[in-house]
């Protein structure tokens, strides 16, 4: 108890040689930080008496002195482009320990009706948004509100039609020491208007690193966002991260969320459909070896009538990796004529990993088509007796059938370029033949 008391020690002593600095903010903003990382400091780290945690042991970030990185190893072009995805992206944002880097970036032309850039300025800039990351109780994201620096904010102008994809990718480069990040993501899409943002999250370096990352989305009446997260950290990241999407009326929001990396991987997603005729669409594919475990925690909350939400999460484990999923459809008294589907699976390559699932439904109305189901196993012996047969070898047997076990997900990511590089990444992570 004393150690972790000391842990937060240390926070409280970077906190305050954070307030002294500008990137601290203006008093609204300063107001929000103090309170974030009082009420942190008053919770303290989730343990497994947290039903929400129940099944995630976070005593590894407990005990870990993290401190806020003021500076880190330079990161350079070449040690971005394993997280690239070729040429594909003109409009690139790069975020370096969770400051936006000019020198990175590529964001000198951008379309008509299209805002990118530093969410500091854009926080000093412009009367706050007060968005449900403010408002919750979740400790990383108490954590992310304290000590968030710079991170990106993108603003597509009402009737903007964005063609080209932007790209979005926070790097996390801590020094010798265990460090802190906080990136930061803040997307609001006008009425009728349309975009697309690929999110990736990039590990370089061999020391330990807390990220906790804050995504909020927001889409005005008929607004379209398509949306990818790519979560690559190191083996000794922890990745701690939260997206709040709120969606007006008939809005459609798309999002395929890829996890291949960090020792510890959380996703916190809530969308909330609070217009009438909005539609959601939250996949995932999460990929894990050695003795990661990887927690999904997903909640699409149906607060107005005809409102369509579709839901596929897939996990492949190896190793002794575990992984938790926990997916909640909530139906206010209001939303009827609502249409839900949710489906997880996972694949254990190995007797050793293993997963916790539990699905939800929360149902007030009484006019509703609301469906889930799970399933877990191994690969099938007569799936891989029938390719075995037809002459192809056991290795690339398995191959293929961990590829199609992928592909309603991997398949639902539109840009080639970003899906290819993926499939790849997944050969590589469970080091199968190419």
């Amino acid at each position: 108890m004393a150690q972790v008391a000391e842990r937060h020690g240390t926070y409280a002593a970077d906190f305050e040689v954070f307030r002294t600095t500008p990137a601290f903010g203006p008093e609204w903003l300063r107001d929000a930080r103090t309170a974030a990382f009082a009420r942190f400091l008053e919770r303290g780290f989730p343990t497994s008496k947290d039903e929400e945690w129940k099944f995630t042991n976070v005593s590894p970030i407990a005990s870990t002195e993290f401190r806020r990185v003021t500076g880190g190893p330079r990161v350079t072009a070449a040690m971005l482009e394993p997280f690239l995805y070729g040429k594909t992206f003109r409009l690139q944002a790069v975020v370096v320990n969770g400051r936006l880097s000019s020198e990175l970036s590529s964001l000198s032309d951008l379309p008509e009706g299209v805002t990118i850039s530093s969410l500091a300025d854009a926080m000093t800039a412009q009367p706050p948004l007060e968005g449900p990351s403010l408002k919750t109780d979740h400790p990383f994201v108490l954590l992310n509100t304290a000590f968030c620096e710079g991170g990106v904010f993108v603003h597509v102008e009402p009737k903007a039609v964005v063609t080209e994809p932007i790209h979005v990718v926070f790097v996390s480069a801590p020094g010798a020491a265990p460090a802190l990040v906080a990136p930061r993501l803040f997307v609001v899409a006008g009425e009728q208007s349309q975009c697309s943002i690929v999110e990736t999250y990039a590990g370089v370096g061999e020391s330990a690193v807390l990220t906790t990352a804050v995504t909020e989305v927001l889409l005005g009446p008929g607004a379209m966002v398509d949306h990818v997260k790519v979560q690559r950290e190191t083996a000794t990241a922890f990745h701690l991260a939260s997206t709040f999407v709120h969606l007006y009326r008939a809005s459609t929001f798309t999002s395929q969320a890829i996890t291949f990396g960090g020792r510890i991987a959380r996703n916190d997603i809530t969308a909330t459909m609070a217009g009438e005729g909005a539609e959601c669409t939250l996949n995932g594919l999460y990929v894990a070896d050695g003795d990661t475990l990887v927690d999904t925690h997903t909640t699409i909350d149906h607060a107005m009538p005809h409102c369509p939400s579709h839901e596929i999460y897939k996990g492949i484990l190896a190793g002794r990796s575990k992984a938790v999923f926990n997916g909640k459809i909530i139906v206010r008294p209001d939303a009827q004529k609502t249409d839900a589907k949710q489906t997880n699976k996972a694949l254990l390559l190995s007797g050793d990993a293993g997963i916790n699932t539990k699905p939800q439904l929360e149902i007030f109305a009484d006019d509703v088509k609301c469906t889930h189901g799970a399933a877990i196993g191994q690969l099938d012996d007569d799936q891989l007796f029938y390719l075995r047969a037809r002459g192809i070898g056991q290795h690339d047997a398995r191959n293929i059938l961990i590829h199609a076990f992928a592909s309603d997900v991997l398949n639902g990511i539109a840009h080639e370029a970003v899906r290819a590089r993926l499939e790849e990444v997944l050969v590589e992570k469970l080091h199968l033949p190419s």
